[in-house]
C-alpha cells in the first residue's frame, strides 16, 4: 500500500514517529514537502518580545510561530539571543507535541502540548488565564482561523494578534508530485496535514491527472481520489468532495468516496 504523507520530510531530524508508523505495519510511505512559509514582521515582533512586563504570557498554535520567535533573537552576526528573561515566567499556550517541543527549545514551558485543536486550547487558557490578566501574546500565520481569537473574546482575555508568517505553495511541489509518482505510481493514500496543504497541493494534483491519462483512468478526478486523509476536524473543511465520508481512526480522518 503506498501512503503518500504532504508534509515536510523530518531527514536529519531523529525518527519521522508517523512514518515510522506506517512502516511498522508494512506499508510504503514517503513525505513530500508541499509548503513554502515567508516570514513578515519580524521587527514588529521583535519589539514586543522587548516589552515582556506588557504581557501575561505567549500563544503558538504552529511551529512556524515559535521561528518567527526564534529568528527576532538572532542578532547581526546570526547567533541567537535568549529571551528576554521575564518571558521564561510568563504563561505560554501551544497547540500539539510538535510545537511544545519547538517551545521548549526557546527556554519556555509549555501547556496544551494534549490540546489538538484551537478549541481545545481556547478552552485550557480560559481555565488558566488569571483574572484581569494582561494580554497574551499571539505571533501567528496570515491564514489563521476565527476560532481562537473569537473564543478569547468570548471570555474577554486580551489578545495581542500580529501576522508573522504567510503560507505559499513550495516552488518545486509539481516536480516533486511528478517524480514520485513516476517511480511508485499512483498512492493509494494521500495524508494532508493543514488546510493549506490542501489549498497548496490540489491545484499542483489536478494538473498532473489532467496531464497523464494513464493517472486518470486509476483517478478520475482529484477530488474524487478513493481515499484522502487529513488531521484533524478542521482540515475535513478544506474543498473535499461534499459527497465524502468521514470516518475518525487512529486520530486521523479518512474522507471516502461514498
Amino acid at each position: 500500500m503506498g501512503i503518500l504523507l504532504l508534509r515536510e520530510p523530518r531527514e536529519g531530524r531523529g525518527t519521522d514517529p508517523y512514518e515510522q508508523e506506517f512502516l511498522s505495519a508494512g506499508m510504503q510511505v514517503k513525505s513530500i514537502e508541499v509548503l513554502s512559509f515567508e516570514f513578515c514582521n519580524l521587527p514588529e515582533l521583535r519589539s514586543l518580545l522587548n516589552k515582556p512586563e506588557e504581557f501575561s504570557g505567549m500563544v503558538f498554535t504552529s511551529q512556524r510561530s515559535v521561528e518567527a520567535v526564534r529568528r527576532c533573537l538572532q542578532d547581526a552576526e546570526d547567533e541567537e539571543q535568549s529571551l528576554p528573561g521575564d518571558w521564561i515566567c510568563k504563561s505560554t499556550f501551544v497547540v500539539g507535541t510538535a510545537t511544545a517541543a519547538a517551545a521548549r527549545s526557546l527556554g519556555l514551558t509549555p501547556s496544551g502540548e494534549e490540546c489538538g485543536t484551537a478549541t481545545q486550547l481556547a478552552d485550557l487558557i480560559t481555565q488558566k488565564f488569571p483574572t484581569n490578566g494582561k494580554a497574551l501574546l499571539f505571533p501567528c500565520g496570515l491564514m489563521r482561523t476565527e476560532t481562537l481569537p473569537s473564543a478569547l473574546s468570548a471570555a474577554n482575555i486580551p489578545l495581542t494578534e500580529l501576522r508573522v508568517y504567510q503560507t505559499t505553495s513550495h516552488p518545486d511541489i509539481d516536480k516533486r508530485l511528478d517524480a514520485y509518482i513516476t517511480e511508485q505510481g499512483v498512492p493509494e493514500f494521500l495524508v494532508f496535514f493543514s488546510p493549506s496543504g490542501v489549498k497548496f497541493s490540489q491545484p499542483a494534483l489536478q494538473k498532473l491527472a489532467a496531464n497523464d491519462l494513464s493517472k486518470i483512468k486509476s483517478l478520475p478526478e482529484v477530488n474524487e481520489w478513493q481515499t484522502s486523509t487529513t488531521v484533524g476536524p478542521s482540515h475535513t473543511r478544506a474543498s473535499f468532495p461534499s459527497h465524502a465520508v468521514t470516518v475518525q481512526k487512529h486520530g486521523l480522518f479518512l474522507l471516502l468516496k461514498a
